[in-house]
């Protein structure tokens, strides 16, 4: 086994490259990925020099750290590139949705927002804001959206017809 091994030092090498790969697939962190490039490396060394393990080692470190200090980052600064990773309720502040059952400062009231049905309560905790209002999520409190009306030109314009227009590019809605 040894022996066979010590011949085929390059089929151990792309064994340990496949497996770093498919556990990055879980991590999806890139090093992991980055390793796999290093043993990937020692293992075309390997094929080539098969009784130099030191100098497949020293490749395969090599090639890891290269892309580990160089590859790695520009990867992981082009796919986060502009955007900022919110989690958990997090992700809804700042959305806009609408207002499906009154909300009232003592709460009781909810929102639709991206499909989801959240509980909501006003803002100013003074406010009754009516059904079918366009709200901006402030803040979230537990399992409440903390919203506040957002002014909307073209729904005020549709009720008060005497006021002009704010956009007059706009074509006239009906």
């Amino acid at each position: 086994m040894m022996e066979w091994l010590r011949d085929n030092m390059w089929a151990a090498w792309l064994t340990i490259a496949a497996v770093l790969g498919l556990a990055e697939l879980a991590s999806l962190d890139f090093t992991l990925l980055m390793l796999a490039a290093g043993a990937l490396t020692a293992a075309g060394v390997a094929a080539i020099f098969p009784g130099l393990l030191w100098l497949q080692i020293v490749v395969a470190l090599i090639t890891a750290g290269a892309m580990l200090g160089a590859i790695r980052p520009m990867i992981v600064r082009k796919i986060h590139q502009g955007t900022e990773l919110k989690t958990g309720s997090a992700h809804v502040i700042g959305r806009t949705g609408t207002v499906v059952k009154e909300i009232h400062p003592d709460g009781g009231g909810s929102v639709r927002l991206n499909g989801e049905l959240w509980t909501a309560r006003p803002y100013d905790e003074v406010s009754t804001i009516a059904p079918g209002t366009r709200v901006e999520v402030m803040a979230i409190d537990g399992p409440t959206a903390v919203v506040y009306p957002v002014s909307d030109p073209l729904h005020h314009q549709l009720n008060n017809p005497e006021t002009p227009n704010p956009n007059p590019t706009d074509p006239p809605q009906s």
